[in-house]
């Protein structure tokens, strides 16, 4: 742990400093920028997915000279997870930004309607406003390869063996941050839980609560649900699963959402933690031959900031950042053959998020075979909806635990819809997408 404190606050440090600088973006090269945390309560999970970002472009930098030959600028706004910083830091990156990453469902719901205006792409892979899988109403915003609502319906599955109407006279408990994120689910948990007889119990965590769930712990004591799901983030994960253990909960009843997933966290309590579980759409593979020119061009190049004592090479946040980086590279490449140019503009990266076609073949071709869901966006749908597999801690590192899981499309598609419409009559006058047929 004390390790870990010592590369927090190296990469504050660095972090701060890019955030309080204007930005230097060459004016021949590709510019992302990411709104990152790499301070504060959230540091813990966010320190290995910017790290893992910063590392794929690093390595496609040295090993390929950048996309096609275009070198890739990675600039970090450090933002602490705070919405108001998050904003800040939006407006300082996006003057030259191919696309911007917000990072948090508040920031993300705040740039959303910026987007339109400024016309950048928000990329938000697995996480934000579910309903930006529309994209008839969302030109703008992705979030591939699977939305939170899918997770919702994977892990009702996963727990149901495939039969939802099983669940009846079942008490399921979400145990959530007490944000935009953590609220997610909510919506689609409440319509399933009365169209197929379970209960459904919500137990918010607050953000000065995260580290000391005990009155939270308490209440599933005494409800005694099923199940409990976590939505979960930053230290609110690790408080939880010190809670479980301690309040001897069942592990292979608590599933948690594909964030609630740092091996960090068990690590916490190693074999006490065996049989938790948690929905993700990414699974590492550290022999890959992505990861190893990683380690090859960048960690043993003494060039990474990752913490190799802990073993965050081998992390699962690690290498999702890792694939998240990927897709706005391989975003870029769409753009460039569309458009025969070698620096495409946000419109134009825009146009490669909208057909990303992440197949098996364009997994080897990159030497990440098994490592992501493939998916394939479209006009009319900005998240792919690829599915996920089940991760199970093993007391050491998790482990790949399940077949691959899709969702129940039919039962979340009229919600998306209903809820974009919500939200564009909200903030009218909304554009909407009308290429889309």
């Amino acid at each position: 742990m004390k390790r870990l404190a010592k590369t927090a606050l190296l990469a504050s440090g660095l972090a701060l400093a890019a955030a309080f600088a204007a930005p230097a973006f060459a004016q021949d090269a590709i510019n992302l920028p990411n709104l990152s945390y790499r301070t504060g309560p959230f540091a813990a999970t966010g320190i290995p997915l910017m790290n893992g970002q910063r590392d794929y472009i690093a390595m496609l930098n040295a090993r390929d000279g950048g996309v096609n030959g275009v070198t890739i600028n990675y600039e970090e706004c450090e933002t602490g997870y705070n919405t108001e910083k998050g904003v800040e830091c939006y407006e300082k990156t996006k003057a030259g930004a191919a696309v911007t990453q917000p990072w948090s469902t508040g920031i993300t719901l705040q740039v959303l309607p910026k987007s339109n205006v400024d016309k950048i792409a928000v990329l938000a892979p697995g996480y934000g406003f579910s309903p930006m899988a529309d994209g008839k109403t969302f030109k703008w915003a992705f979030n591939p390869p699977s939305s939170y609502w899918d997770g919702a319906s994977m892990i009702l599955q996963n727990i149901s063996q495939g039969n939802l109407d099983s669940l009846k006279g079942k008490k399921i408990a979400l145990l959530h941050l007490d944000h935009p994120y953590g609220k997610e689910p909510i919506p689609l948990l409440e319509a399933l839980a009365a169209k197929h007889g379970f209960t459904f119990l919500p137990i918010p965590v607050g953000l000065k609560e995260m580290q000391n769930q005990s009155a939270q712990w308490l209440q599933i004591r005494r409800e005694k649900p099923d199940f409990v799901l976590m939505w979960g983030w930053g230290a609110m994960n690790a408080g939880a699963i010190t809670e479980a253990v301690k309040t001897k909960y069942p592990m292979n009843q608590f599933i948690g959402i594909w964030w609630s997933s740092l091996d960090g966290d068990l690590k916490l309590v190693g074999d006490a933690g065996k049989g938790y579980r948690a929905v993700s759409w990414s699974v590492p593979n550290s022999a890959s031959k992505a990861m190893q020119d990683i380690k090859k061009h960048v960690v043993d190049a003494g060039k990474s900031m990752i913490n190799q004592a802990e073993g965050e090479f081998d992390w699962v946040f690690y290498q999702r950042g890792v694939l998240i980086s990927m897709m706005s590279v391989e975003a870029i490449k769409a753009a460039q053959a569309k458009f025969n140019v070698k620096v495409p503009n946000a419109e134009q990266v825009r146009w490669g998020l909208e057909n990303l076609d992440i197949n098996e073949a364009k997994l080897a071709e990159l030497g990440m075979e098994g490592m992501i869901v493939p998916f394939k966006t479209s006009c009319a749908d900005h998240t792919g909806h690829g599915g996920a597999w089940m991760l199970e801690w093993d007391g050491k590192q998790f482990v790949k635990a399940s077949d691959l899981i899709k969702p129940d499309r039919a039962a979340i598609e009229p919600l998306e819809i209903e809820k974009a419409k919500e939200y564009a009559t909200a903030n009218a006058p909304w554009p909407l997408n009308d290429e889309c047929k």
